[in-house]
């Protein structure tokens, strides 16, 4: 086991147990693969209750993932799919919300919202695990896009604020499309957003303001978990597979309804696997062909 634990990547990713007759043990994500799967090894502390399950274990899958938060995605779908025995939870303890933006004159801003609501004319942006994280990556945004001080409902005290911070309500386009640009994980856009709260986290530290420079430093690390690749979870409900192929192995991965929800492997050669790699979307062709070259690595003898 330690020499297929020394082939996991040093990213994020969703691992899973195998006993000898090949059922699934156990489905755990990591902010980094290897040294996750070798705590296993070195010493369980407390999670003993998982030492039994351990010693049956024979061996170890992986999928790298472009990010902690589609990590925790994919697991938690799989775990709703089908949860192994020495799994407690069906997923994750994070809830899944969605970020709505409201462009109306009256009241524009971002909020929290538990679930879209069809027809109600506002933009959507997501799913995201955890409620408090994406009402801190709200305030980051509100932050260097303060869309929310050009509503034309603000009161007399509250458009005072808005003219001290130089925003007006002919910026609300702007604003809107600045928002939405972060919100569509566009480069340039999360950059700037970035530099902007490690410019304002500064200035709070140098004023001696640490708590306000905690609490955008919050902000910052919560604007990170939501503009981070994720494919995993989306919003639209499309249905496909996605395959990749390494060392006489195919990965293969359901998609439904927008979720990745089923991941297996088997052993072909490269002419077996060509209509399945065909059909593969563009978009998806790289995450599973690194798939396949993890597979393939950790099934290399000796273990």
């Amino acid at each position: 086991m330690p020499r297929a634990i020394s082939r996991l990547p040093l990213a994020p990713g969703v691992y899973r147990f195998r006993d000898a007759a090949g059922e699934v043990l156990y489905i755990g994500r990591a902010t980094t693969l290897r040294s996750r799967v070798a705590s296993y090894w070195s010493g369980l502390r407390n999670r003993g209750h998982l030492a039994p399950m351990v010693a049956r274990v024979a061996r170890v899958e992986a999928v790298p993932c472009d990010s902690p938060h589609e990590a925790a995605w994919l697991e938690r779908n799989l775990l709703e799919e089908a949860r192994p025995r020495w799994n407690r939870t069906a997923g994750g303890q994070e809830s899944p919300v969605y970020l709505r933006l409201d462009a109306r004159p009256r009241i524009p801003g971002l909020t929290v919202a538990r679930r879209p609501e069809p027809g109600d004319g506002l933009c959507y942006f997501g799913p995201y695990l955890g409620g408090l994280r994406a009402r801190q990556a709200a305030a980051a945004i509100g932050r260097v896009c303060p869309l929310a001080a050009t509503g034309t409902a603000l009161g007399g005290a509250e458009r005072d604020m808005t003219r001290a911070r130089g925003t007006a309500g002919g910026d609300r386009g702007a604003l809107t499309a600045a928002v939405a640009a972060i919100l569509a994980r566009e480069p340039a856009a999360v950059s700037a957003a970035r530099a902007r709260l490690e410019e304002l986290r500064g200035a709070a530290a140098e004023a001696l303001a640490f708590e306000l420079a905690a609490k955008i430093n919050s902000e910052l690390r919560s604007l990170d978990w939501v503009t981070s690749p994720q494919r995993v979870t989306s919003l639209e409900p499309a249905a496909f597979e996605a395959c990749g192929w390494s060392g006489q192995l195919l990965v293969r991965f359901v998609i439904r309804a927008g979720r990745l929800c089923e991941w297996s492997q088997e052993r072909c050669d490269r002419a077996a696997a060509a209509a399945a790699l065909a059909a593969t979307p563009p978009g998806w062709a790289g995450f599973a062909r690194r798939s396949a070259e993890l597979a393939a690595a950790l099934s290399a003898q000796p273990r």
